[in-house]
């Protein structure tokens, strides 16, 4: 493979299933713009270099990356990783808005303003800068794109000890749909994707700390259809299907990657 398939930037790259999306998509031919925090830009260095080093060696595309270290919550760091990313590789026609944070295990007797407004800030603002920015540069460009979004299980049934992750991740899959309608024209699709349980540092994390966490994670296994828990790549093969010129008459979906009981 030496043509590029395009441009994407993947948010929150630098581990779990941003890395896994971003290691899919330079596998499917893509050209990267790496994004996580500006204190992981080192690991974004060395990360760009592997993505380099794999195409070589598996005669693979070898794609051509650039770090857009940012804090997607703020508006002008979306606006300038965007720019740079397009100064750099050319253009932007695949954006995948991963970047999020976990929410506390709190109910709405016990939340706090602070508490319900960083959730929401992290996990749904961010997402609609993202999408603006990208739409705007896509937009511009004339050829339409992707925009990826991720919701999650609880997007759609809300948990009862996650209230503020419930409600930002229900924000993200009615943005979601209402941008999916205005750009449709413009030959833009959007989507997100809601993954169930992933083997995550981030779920490590949560199971080590809670036993009520690594009971919540048994019951979510028990009640699946495929009863085990997804690792990264799983949600990486949607998205490359979700970025892929066939998936250009869908749009507005959450795809859901875990059945369950609870569905």
């Amino acid at each position: 493979m030496s043509q590029s398939k395009g441009v994407a930037l993947v948010t929150g790259s630098a581990q779990g299933i941003g890395r896994a999306i971003a290691i899919r998509l330079a596998q499917d031919g893509f050209d990267l713009a790496l994004n996580d925090l500006p204190e992981k830009k080192g690991v974004l260095e060395d990360f760009a270099v592997e993505l380099q080093r794999g195409g070589e060696s598996e005669g693979l595309y070898h794609p051509r990356t650039c770090i857009v270290a940012g804090d997607v919550s703020k508006e002008d760091e979306v606006k300038s990783m965007i720019d740079t990313a397009v100064d750099v590789l050319g253009s932007l026609d695949v954006m995948v808005a991963n970047a999020g944070v976990g929410g506390g295990m709190v109910d709405i007797l016990t939340e706090t303003v602070e508490g319900w407004e960083r959730v929401m800030h992290i996990n749904a603002t961010s997402a609609f800068l993202c999408y603006k920015y990208a739409a705007i540069q896509m937009v511009k460009q004339g050829r339409g794109g992707r925009i990826i979004g991720a919701s999650s299980m609880v997007g759609k049934r809300a948990s009862p000890i996650l209230l503020s992750y419930s409600a930002s991740k229900f924000a993200v899959r009615g943005l979601t749909q209402a941008a999916a309608l205005q750009l449709g024209r413009h030959g833009i699709t959007v989507n997100s994707y809601a993954p169930g349980a992933i083997e995550t540092p981030l779920l490590v994390t949560g199971m080590a700390k809670s036993v009520t966490a690594n009971e919540k994670v048994q019951q979510v296994i028990d009640a699946s259809a495929v009863g085990y828990i997804g690792q990264p790549e799983n949600i990486a093969s949607a998205v490359s299907y979700l970025a892929s010129k066939e998936a250009h008459f869908i749009t507005g979906k959450l795809l859901i990657q875990q059945v369950s009981n609870a569905n």
